[in-house]
């Protein structure tokens, strides 16, 4: 039980927020990286279980990531970081409330090249993946009748050895897909990516405003850059039409008369070419800065 002092210490008072990790697989060093752009203590050692941050009011626990959302639904832990499949798969009480922008990945079936044309061909058929709840719900929504066979890994291989007559599994490049001989069928069963959750219907846990605030500058300290230029007062209309800002860009005279200088947060997608566009209407001096985080 802690709470932060207004030196940065902690008192007994305030109980913890209890945080699930993944403890490997391609979504455990994403998130420990957001994590600590978000100011959070996060293990030194793969071997930890658990790690204690005090001073910020939480305490982490690694777990399998299949794990995660059964432990958030059931309350045993209060948020966890999971991707957006194996949330669905679990079938938990559980629900997600905010992207985080990695780990994507798209849900797919696959079959040897000729054998399916339509997934209206599935019916009858063995479907085998590490992903019972996703495949049987997409099945359903769709009247399709056809056996589930779970497998916990290396579902490219189930066809070959006569156990499935097609496959559903995460597919990134596809070249997995490829060397098994088999390729992609339909449409996309489900787009995934890692994705914050906490347990559906219950009370917000405490602590987990100023968590989820943490996330959020860190998610648009990443998508924005911040932008400054020097600019003519003729063409200041142009300029700050071009980078309008989040609530509006901020100005100030320049000791050359007749010249301001802007500053603004711009998409940094597309930065590039939006400092030609101000070179263009007379902007000079133009850079780029990294925004490392935020409060909006």
């Amino acid at each position: 039980m802690v709470s932060t002092s207004s030196t940065g210490g902690t008192t007994a008072d305030q109980p913890l927020l209890r945080i699930a990790i993944p403890n490997k697989g391609s979504l455990s060093t994403a998130a420990s990286d957001i994590l600590r752009e978000a100011g959070y203590r996060q293990r030194a050692d793969s071997k930890e279980l658990s790690l204690l941050d005090a001073v910020n009011g939480v305490e982490f626990f690694y777990l399998r990531p299949r794990d995660i959302a059964l432990y958030v639904g059931e309350g045993t832990l209060d948020v966890g970081i999971t991707g957006r499949d194996l949330l669905l798969d679990s079938g938990s009480k559980a629900e997600e409330v905010r992207r985080l922008g990695f780990g994507r990945s798209r849900f797919r079936f696959a079959a040897r090249p000729g054998t399916l044309s339509s997934l209206d061909e599935l019916a009858g058929k063995r479907i085998a993946t590490s992903y019972v709840g996703v495949v049987r719900r997409h099945l359903e929504e769709r009247g399709i009748d056809a056996e589930v066979v779970r497998l916990d890994g290396a579902v490219e291989t189930s066809i070959q050895l006569g156990v499935a007559d097609v496959i559903a599994d995460v597919v990134e490049t596809g070249s997995t897909l490829k060397a098994a001989g088999l390729e992609i069928v339909g449409e996309v069963i489900m787009e995934s990516e890692a994705v914050l959750i906490t347990r559906a219907g219950g009370p917000e846990p405490t602590g987990f405003e100023v968590f989820k605030r943490r996330l959020d500058g860190v998610l648009v300290a990443r998508t924005y850059v911040m932008m400054d230029y020097d600019i003519p007062e003729s063409a200041v209309e142009q300029g700050v039409a071009l980078t309008p800002g989040l609530e509006g860009p901020t100005m100030s005279p320049l000791h050359r008369e007749g010249w301001v200088a802007v500053r603004a947060m711009v998409p940094r997608d597309g930065a590039q070419q939006l400092m030609d566009d101000l070179y263009e209407v007379g902007a000079r001096a133009i850079l780029l800065t990294d925004i490392h985080a935020c409060r909006l």
